[in-house]
């Protein structure tokens, strides 16, 4: 075997500072390279000090082939899929709690200790939904400080962890209202926002021509907490209360985010990577109307789709069923959105996502009327329901990267910054939608005295939810009529 040697050359640190993922893969570095020593020997012994100089030099292609070779392949290998495996659980563990908000709302709606406070039930419903939309609304300010700090997300993901611990822990021994907005609530939101965002700050660095697939992975991570937790929860819930069941919440999210924090990093070295150099981003995308039209259809499907995910539980109770049933129709919710989000990420990389957008949201509208508002009278309905909404619906946010893909080409900058302005989008949605909600709930009796009306889902606990089961189906109707247009728009404008 030939001998080699390391020669080091000395650069300044403009060569060595490499800028976070402008391209991929990793632009050429020449801060080393192998040299034969039996070369090096040869070539002194004739005197050739021509030679002997150019054994040092690499050319542009050499360079480039060096250092593809020392970084973990793109959309393959075992550190890309380990990468993928720890981001869908973490996915599974920031979102599945709050998404599964319903369960403890029904808890707490039952507990003397809140129920009985003021303004308890128009309160109460913003604890889930304000941890999910500040996650969502702060997403743009986590990615920029992803991209001006890389080298801060792995800490950044330790820290968050902690906090979410200590949110839920500390909640356990709230007994106003109020604490459970601002531990459960916001707190959960900041830990989760740390967490989350560093964590899918990485994606573009690992997956290039899979990335509609790797999204669709990541976000079937919120489908299976949202699974597994309505089916855990309410057993612990009625063993517990929710004082003991907000601690061993706690303690399980410290043990299942510390093992898999070892496989969430970048395919970059970060001991090498700084932030950006300053420079001007290009901005002619706020002056494209697909992108107007993009972030349109995106909060107007928000303002329609976690009312459902918020009050099937409390709906199903009301139907006076059991507290396990009651949160299986969530249950097989988010079991078929593992399916949906599979399928739909995988989609959005072969059709166009306008056709995905139109006929998803649709048949979800049409699902809502005749699965909900008629047949839901009993739990056989309600369960179908909750199969057809997951199956539909839930896939929306694995077409994020079919809308963004023609506007950020590739762009790891742009490729966040949309993804963290879609999220703003869908957080108004879901914040807004949680008082609208509960201001469409009513204790009066069913606007319809027909026969038949007795046996629908409206009419349950009075047609209580008539009004809220309307404006999830018309508010869909009207997501899949602006994402019609915007297919015909962008057809016409192609022709």
């Amino acid at each position: 075997m030939v001998e080699s040697m390391s020669v080091k050359t000395l650069k300044t640190r403009s060569v060595e500072t490499l800028e976070l993922a402008i391209r991929q893969p990793l632009p050429a570095s020449a801060s080393s390279l192998n040299v034969s020593v039996e070369r090096v020997e040869t070539l002194r012994e004739s005197g050739d000090e021509g030679r002997l100089q150019g054994a040092f030099e690499l050319d542009d292609s050499d360079v480039v082939m060096r250092n593809e070779s020392s970084l973990a392949p793109v959309d393959r290998g075992f550190q890309a899929w380990s990468f993928l495996f720890g981001a869908f659980l973490v996915e599974a563990i920031v979102w599945g709690f709050p998404d599964t908000f319903g369960v403890f709302l029904a808890a707490y709606l039952n507990d003397p200790r809140f129920a009985k406070q003021k303004s308890a039930s128009s309160v109460l419903p913003l604890v889930g939904n304000l941890s999910s939309g500040i996650m969502y609304f702060d997403g743009p300010i986590v990615y920029s400080l992803a991209i001006k700090y890389p080298y801060l997300r792995r800490p950044a993901i330790f820290c968050g962890t902690v906090i979410c611990f200590l949110s839920l822990f500390g909640a356990s021994y709230a007994s106003k209202v109020e604490q459970l907005v601002i531990l459960q609530g916001v707190m959960y939101a900041i830990g989760g926002s740390l967490v989350y965002h560093p964590c899918i700050s990485y994606t573009s660095e690992w997956f290039v021509a899979r990335r509609g697939l790797a999204n669709g992975v990541i976000y079937a991570g919120t489908a299976v907490g949202g699974l597994v937790l309505p089916l855990v929860l309410p057993r612990l819930l009625s063993r517990y209360g929710s004082q003991v069941t907000l601690r061993i919440v706690s303690v399980a999210i410290i043990c299942l985010v510390l093992p898999i924090l070892p496989f969430i990093k970048g395919r970059l070295p970060e001991s090498r990577i700084h932030g950006p150099s300053a420079r001007s981003m290009d901005y002619s995308w706020l002056k494209s109307w697909i992108f107007w039209w993009v972030m349109l259809v995106n909060t107007v499907q928000a303002f329609a789709y976690f009312v459902p995910i918020l009050w099937l539980p409390t709906f199903a109770t009301a139907m006076h069923v059991s507290d396990t049933n009651a949160a299986l129709a969530l249950a097989l919710l988010n079991g078929t959105a593992i399916v949906a989000r599979l399928a739909v990420g995988a989609m959005v990389d072969r059709m166009n996502p306008w056709i995905i957008a139109s006929s998803t949201l649709f048949c979800t509208s049409v699902a809502t009327f005749v699965l909900w508002g008629v047949l839901s009278h009993s739990l056989a309905g309600l369960l179908a329901y909750g199969v057809a909404f997951g199956t539909l619906a839930s896939g929306w946010s694995s077409i994020w990267v079919g809308f963004i893909r023609p506007m950020a080409r590739d762009d790891p900058r742009l490729i966040t910054t949309f993804l963290g302005l879609l999220g703003v989008g869908r957080g108004l949605g879901q914040v807004l939608s949680t008082p609208i909600s509960t201001s469409l709930l009513r204790d009066t009796s069913p606007s319809s005295t027909w026969p038949w009306y007795s046996k629908t889902g409206f009419e349950v606990a009075g047609g209580r939810f008539e009004r809220l089961i309307v404006y999830v189906g018309a508010s869909f109707a009207g997501a899949a009529a602006i994402a019609a247009c915007g297919w015909k728009v962008e057809k016409a404008s192609v022709a």
